[in-house]
């Protein structure tokens, strides 16, 4: 009794003193309208985006282009090649690049408006078996009856060509993109050296601004390379399965791979569709066999060692700037919501020095890694203890034998 009154008395002792060093950092009387002050600037920031989104999202986009093709531009230049000529190179690349997704675009929704004639009934039917299935397991509304009534696959196309004109945006939208491109090519050849001029003054804003620029270009370049084998590996097996409109699926694989956690889903649902309607459920759970595996072994084992540190960003904070960006600049937000993402984290914590310590809130997990392993093992050892004192009839609460 005495050994455990001593316990309790050092690990009250113990945990005050933790208690106390914890209400040892400064205090900040104007903290709480600090915070009240930075959501009112972030609602500002938001809204004053989405009133631009049909500006921003282009230049953005032409800026992450930029970065991505960077590169290009230093090898050249390193080969003796004049900084004209390796800023037309660049152009001619991402021009080529863009058109070449253009054309693809372009075929798909050709073989879309084709496709939807070919499956009205078939879809039709299988709405209102949908609806009837529905009935059967208690779900009467009549709302869902009256949809089922006048569903016309026709609105599809309609509804395809509305999201691919938000993507791709008007040609007054293709001429501010195009025009950025150049722009920033142009000012990309002084870029190094007016980092190196003001590294002396703002060391880790060039720091930090040169790593933003090597984590979006290696995220999208590897998603862009990993998306394009994911979208010709389902294209592929699709054929195989002869499930309708197997390029158009494909492509839509490759676009929803820059969409983090939900587009795998997007990705999914067309193909599970049609094939269900020209081979029933063996097709269906085919379908669903093949994007998971390929979405598991591409996005989950070989995209995260690619990419490495490159988006220290938590799944929750991921999915919820997918859901953000969508909703400020669009469904063109859904596909940069990383880099976006990462370039908030850049103005707010990565040229801050006062805010490292919310770095592991927002992702960076190797120290809380190391800790977490620490807590384990000391948890499991504990554990070890308990069932060999229970093994060898000692009670818990028995102090140690003296060694006197």
């Amino acid at each position: 009794m005495r050994w455990n009154r001593k316990r309790q008395a050092e690990t009250s002792s113990s945990s005050e003193a933790d208690v106390a060093t914890a209400f040892d950092e400064p205090e900040n009387p104007h903290r709480n309208a600090y915070i009240l002050i930075g959501l009112g600037g972030a609602a500002v920031a938001t809204f004053g985006l989405a009133a631009i989104a049909g500006i921003f999202g282009p230049v953005f986009f032409a800026l992450v282009l930029t970065i991505c093709v960077h590169p290009l531009r230093i090898a050249l230049e390193k080969r003796g090649v004049p900084r004209g000529l390796a800023t037309g190179s660049v152009i001619t690349a991402v021009t080529l690049l863009l058109v070449a997704f253009g054309w693809a675009v372009a075929v798909a929704f050709t073989q879309f408006v084709d496709l939807i004639p070919q499956f009205k009934d078939q879809i039709v039917a299988a709405v209102h078996d949908f609806a009837a299935w529905l009935s059967t397991i208690g779900i009467n509304a009549d709302e869902i009856h009256d949809v089922a009534s006048s569903f016309d696959p026709s609105t599809l196309v309609d509804f395809l060509g509305g999201v691919i004109g938000g993507l791709t945006g008007s040609i007054t939208l293709l001429v501010i993109v195009f025009t950025m491109l150049l722009l920033m090519a142009m000012d990309a050849g002084l870029l190094p050296t007016v980092l190196k001029q003001l590294f002396p003054v703002r060391p880790l804003t060039v720091g930090s601004l040169v790593a933003y620029g090597t984590n979006v270009r290696r995220y999208m370049v590897v998603t862009t390379v990993l998306g394009l084998a994911q979208g010709l590996v389902n294209w592929i097996a699709l054929l195989i399965l002869q499930v309708p409109g197997a390029f158009i699926w494909g492509l839509l694989a490759f676009v929803c791979s820059f969409i983090p956690n939900i587009g795998y889903f997007i990705a999914i649902i067309p193909p599970i569709i049609f094939g269900g309607l020209v081979g029933g459920w063996p097709t269906v759970i085919a379908v669903i066999i093949v994007y998971g595996v390929i979405n598991g072994v591409i996005q989950s084992v070989i995209q995260p060692r690619v990419v490495g540190k490159a988006v220290n960003l938590s799944q929750t904070i991921t999915f919820f700037s997918v859901l953000f960006w969508a909703v400020v600049i669009g469904p063109i937000g859904a596909i940069l919501a990383i880099p976006l993402t990462l370039l908030v984290r850049l103005m707010l914590v990565d040229t801050n020095p006062a805010m490292a310590w919310i770095r592991p809130v927002l992702g960076e997990f190797d120290e809380t890694k190391v800790i977490m392993a620490q807590f384990d093992a000391e948890a499991k050892a504990e554990r070890k203890a308990r069932k060999a004192e229970k093994a060898g009839g000692v009670p818990s609460g028995t102090p140690p034998a003296s060694t006197a």
